[in-house]
């Protein structure tokens, strides 16, 4: 799973615990670079937030030792974590001077200066991973780096890395219908399409930090919460929370983007070999993802926390009445929310 600071701060950076298992389970290691005779011709800096024994930092280790390997040394890739070449937001600006070579960004991230890439956020648009992948994949992955390459001067890999979608969380009550949430006090993160998501679908969205939401809890200034299922584990919050409604109402994850500048200067061979490791690396964490996000699941019902599923098509009512797919819709222009619903099914 992937390590994203941009929705909710260091409350995701707690709630990214649960690739630790997933890679102990799935026995990774970050493999040691091969050694080769000669000096590399293009040394790349990849940067980003994670921690070295997240599924983002190995995979992306062992991409680089992959893309020395059958570079024969020609490329040589470094990586670092912990924020060591900055934030999110200054890796993004250093990929575009061409002072980074490459770093994973999330679509909240590239939203800033792209809406189009925030379309995989779109509330209620993805039941699940068959459709949302198929959907970056294919056409709508395609409609959103074209203009992070001809806009931003950012060259995206093929095939988005994953975070995870995020579900609601209750005391006691469970959620099922849209009209669950109705005067429901859920504390949500403080980004605006958080907020507005749930202002639309009648719920009572409260920003508070994630130390107040036991005190929050038993003093009813708040019913639940929504987040990615390892954040209520890694919190302890299950001790609190105890229904968990799998919405998926949203998703986000992280594009692997390259500096057009750093792009340009390889041959075309070259950048097959990149492009191929970087995506294979991709497809194995989202592996780690599942594999991690099942493993805590289990963990959570084991402590009682009951899961339940929900009617998709009553939030999609609900949101398409109170004029948010419109909203959307007109954001990001006709053409855009035509490929959108090729997907996902009709929205607005």
């Amino acid at each position: 799973m992937l390590f994203i600071p941009q929705a909710d701060g260091a409350v995701q950076r707690r709630g990214m615990a649960l690739t630790r298992r997933a890679i102990t389970v799935a026995g990774l290691a970050a493999p040691l670079l091969p050694r080769f005779a000669r000096a590399a011709e293009f040394t790349w800096r990849i940067g980003h937030s994670a921690p070295p024994d997240f599924s983002l930092h190995v995979r992306l280790t062992q991409a680089a030792a992959s893309i020395a390997s059958r570079s024969d040394g020609q490329v040589a890739v470094q990586v670092f974590p912990n924020s060591e070449l900055g934030s999110p937001v200054g890796l993004l600006a250093q990929l575009r001077a061409g002072t980074v070579d490459a770093a994973p960004l999330t679509c909240q991230a590239l939203a800033i200066d792209l809406p189009m890439a925030s379309l995989p956020m779109v509330g209620f648009a993805f039941g699940g991973y068959d459709r949302l992948w198929a959907a970056l994949d294919g056409d709508l992955g395609r409609l959103i780096r074209a203009p992070l390459r001809d806009r931003l001067g950012l060259e995206a890999m093929e095939r988005c890395w994953d975070f995870g979608f995020r579900q609601i969380f209750t005391a006691a009550k469970p959620v099922k219908l849209a009209a669950d949430l109705e005067g429901l006090r859920l504390r949500t993160p403080s980004e605006a399409d958080f907020i507005e998501l749930f202002q639309r679908l009648k719920a009572l969205p409260i920003v508070m930090p994630l130390s107040g939401i036991d005190e929050g809890l038993r003093s009813h200034v708040i019913d639940g919460q929504e987040s990615l299922v390892p954040l209520v584990q890694a919190a302890g919050l299950f001790r609190s929370l105890t229904v968990c409604a799998l919405t998926n109402h949203i998703w986000d994850g992280q594009w692997l983007c390259v500096s057009g500048k750093s792009w340009a200067k390889l041959p075309d061979r070259l950048k097959d070999i990149v492009a191929t490791a970087l995506n294979e690396a991709g497809l194995r964490q989202r592996e780690d993802t599942a594999l991690g996000e099942g493993l805590v699941r289990k963990a959570l019902e084991s402590e009682g926390m009951a899961f339940n599923a929900v009617d998709t098509a009553s939030f999609r009512t609900a949101l398409r009445t109170s004029g948010y797919y419109a909203g959307w819709r007109k954001k990001i222009g006709d053409d855009a929310w035509a490929v959108l619903e090729t997907y996902s099914g009709r929205l607005a």
